[in-house]
């Protein structure tokens, strides 16, 4: 067979075509965050137009406006599988680099602060989910990513309430989170577990990072885990046997005039004179008040009130009396070591009840302290 020079060279230029095909889904971090954040695609467009996307990449507005609408629809379509993320690398419907699964489950999964601070102590229930258009309006965050994170944080509250073991290794193992927002989600739980109370008004001052501080210390040291490990204790469930035992600090209402004066030895010249003469003549109170809430905290209601009454019984009168930051955190040490220091009937175990207990008590009194 004779080939004519046409056919040759159209063979030659055929042969010389490179073909490349991939199904790799792409994610533009920037949009999906925009998708996340319930802004639409005609917003989106704007936002990148704004940019000046188009006019770097030398595009027509209107290609810019199709490429952000086909992101948006991948998006929609990957959400389901967002719902489980540990599924996302076995489904077979969108093949994701690594690190593109890692933007998608972090991005998803992120918590506004404002937004959380509304959920924290809210019962996790569809009536609740209905009325997060207030939520949205308080918080300035859109409809659409209120309701997504509330979502998120039901679905994952769901998975691990009654799962024994750390609540964030949980949370870090069935939803691939990063540690500092597995944590986040962590507190949320763990408040909706004990059901502490922290919407009255009284509390309203206080935000999402102060509640997360003084929980985290609540389960570092309030918890079944502060003494023991394993698979089985959860860091969601208090120590029933410490709290029931810190009623025997009841003892140390006996030693107040021991302890008020190795206090204000400790403290004579840390803190302001004004101060030190105000603590001398209110110690007593402050120092019932320390006690009375230990001695309670077996009680259900007075554990879920904890936040009310660090703030009834003891913040507030510091307000009253125009306690500096400084003069709080030099105080609370101060009353801790004196206990330490104090010669007591039992003494090593009421050293080490009343050690634990300050433990808690000091980082939450100077987080909630807001001068």
């Amino acid at each position: 067979m004779i080939l004519s020079n046409d056919t040759i060279e159209n063979k030659n230029m055929y042969a010389e075509v490179d073909v490349f095909i991939s199904n790799y889904t792409l994610v533009d971090a920037d949009i999906f965050q925009l998708w996340t954040e319930g802004y639409s695609s005609t917003e989106a467009v704007h936002f990148q137009n704004t940019k000046g996307v188009a006019r770097n990449m030398g595009a027509p507005l209107e290609l810019i406006a199709s490429d952000v609408l086909d992101h948006y629809r991948t998006y929609s379509l990957l959400e389901r599988l967002l719902y489980t993320p540990t599924k996302l690398s076995e489904q077979p419907s969108f093949q994701l680099e690594p690190q593109s699964q890692h933007l998608l489950i972090e991005k998803y999964y992120n918590l506004d602060h404002s937004v959380a601070r509304e959920i924290l102590g809210k019962k996790l229930s569809s009536r609740y989910r209905k009325d997060l258009d207030e939520v949205a309006d308080r918080t300035g965050i859109r409809l659409k990513s209120c309701r997504r994170q509330f979502d998120n944080v039901k679905r994952i509250f769901k998975c691990v309430e009654e799962m024994p073991g750390n609540v964030t290794n949980n949370i870090k193992q069935n939803f691939l989170l990063p540690d500092e927002l597995a944590r986040k989600y962590a507190v949320i739980v763990f408040i909706a577990c004990l059901r502490f109370e922290t919407a009255k008004r009284r509390l309203q001052y206080l935000d999402f990072s102060d509640f997360f501080e003084c929980s985290q210390a609540i389960m570092t040291y309030w918890t079944y885990t502060y003494q023991h490990s394993g698979p089985e204790y959860y860091d969601t469930e208090m120590d029933r046997e410490f709290l029931l035992d810190l009623r025997e600090v009841r003892s140390l209402l006996d030693k107040e005039k021991e302890i008020k004066h190795l206090v204000l030895i400790r403290l004579k010249s840390v803190i302001l004179e004004r101060a030190y003469q105000e603590l001398d003549l209110n110690f007593r109170s402050y120092w019932r008040s320390l006690i009375t809430i230990a001695i309670n905290l077996h009680r259900t209601r007075e554990l879920r009130c904890l936040f009310m009454e660090l703030s009834e019984k003891l913040i507030e009168p510091w307000r009253t009396n125009n306690w500096q930051l400084e003069t709080v955190k030099s105080f609370l040490p101060a009353v801790t070591q004196s206990v330490l220091d104090l010669e007591v009937a039992r003494e090593q175990e009421i050293r080490l009840l009343f050690d634990r207990y300050m433990a808690v008590i000091t980082v939450m009194l100077i987080k909630m302290y807001h001068s």
